[in-house]
């Protein structure tokens, strides 16, 4: 699903106008943002949890040449989905 499909899809189910989705939306992911940045973690109750985690320093081997880099230690958003995502997607016919 593409950000088009998302906010039509939320318009409809919400009744609102695209404009209207699309600006919350926006501002979602702003606050969302803001949040990580300042280290805080973001939980939507049944959906899961936003959180940073620090990536250890860690070496790094280049294929073309061999060489080897060290790659700094950084930090990273992480999302963990909550129980009630994990029990839904566990109920979805496997297509193997």
């Amino acid at each position: 699903m593409n950000n088009k499909e998302l906010v039509t899809n939320l318009s409809k189910r919400l009744g609102w106008s695209n404009q209207e989705v699309s600006d919350m939306l926006t501002g979602l992911g702003s606050v969302i943002s803001s949040h990580l940045v300042d280290n805080d973690t973001i939980y939507f109750p049944g959906f899961g949890q936003f959180e940073v985690k620090k990536k250890a320093e860690r070496v790094s081997v280049n294929p073309a040449n061999g060489k080897r880099y060290l790659v700094p230690p950084k930090l990273a958003p992480v999302f963990k989905p909550g129980t009630t995502l994990k029990n839904k997607l566990k109920e979805l016919p496997s297509h193997e």
